[in-house]
């Protein structure tokens, strides 16, 4: 009886030893057409990419990563031997993502994010302002190559009216959604060179969960140095 209850302890000693620990964030990957390699979950620390998990698939195309999440923020999953990374709002509770292996960073679905789902929103007309960008550079250059002035300058006003509205447009989606950090995200990746007031309009409309957060903390720094070196 002894024997087998220290048999018993052994295993359950090797069992918890191989058992992962799982994170307040579980991030469920799928990649078509990947049967072996290194895939890691990483973060931006202090400027640097650090890794927070990693699996070494071997046949499986579904996989688990995880990670304590203290406030929403952006993550990667990397391939090894690889520069395409798939990014994704990172947060509480299960994350799903799919892709292929030869699309990996172009076919990616996520799942289970809210920030996510009002990342891929606001990015969806994002690219329709980018687009138009695009068109206006084309447009000058076609300008620049005729020297046609008043051309030239009818197109840079235009341009400068575009990123007007493009601003108009991020202040205005990150105030309607105070209650999410990507709010907090999009003023620092996007506004960071914009007027004050915007920033400071967006600040001043998230609540106090998200102002605690990473990118909240990091926007009212952002602001105060702002402010300081206007001084």
């Amino acid at each position: 009886m002894k024997k087998i209850l220290v048999v018993g302890a052994v295993l359950l000693s090797l069992l918890a030893c191989n058992t992962k620990k799982v994170g307040s964030m579980e991030v469920q990957v799928q990649v078509d057409g990947l049967k072996k390699g290194t895939v890691y979950l990483q973060k931006v620390v202090d400027t640097l990419m650090v890794t927070v998990d990693s699996i070494v698939v071997d046949g499986a195309a579904t996989f688990t990563l995880s990670d304590n999440v203290e406030s929403p923020e952006m993550y990667y999953i990397t391939l090894a031997d690889s520069d395409k990374k798939i990014l994704f709002f990172g947060e509480k509770g299960k994350i799903e993502i799919k892709s292929k292996l030869d699309r990996f960073d172009i076919a990616a679905t996520i799942k289970g994010s809210k920030n996510q789902d009002l990342l891929n929103q606001y990015n969806k007309m994002i690219s329709k302002f980018n687009n138009q960008q695009l068109d206006l550079i084309q447009a000058d250059f076609e300008a620049n190559k005729t020297k046609n002035e008043v051309l030239i300058d009818s197109i840079d006003k235009l341009s400068q009216r575009l990123l007007i509205r493009r601003y108009l447009y991020a202040t205005n989606f990150a105030v309607t959604h105070p209650k999410n950090e990507v709010s907090a995200y999009i003023a620092l990746t996007d506004l960071y060179n914009a007027n004050i007031k915007l920033l400071d309009t967006i600040n001043n409309s998230l609540i106090k969960s998200v102002k605690q957060s990473k990118y909240g903390l990091q926007l009212n720094r952002f602001i105060a140095e702002i402010k300081k070196n206007e001084k």
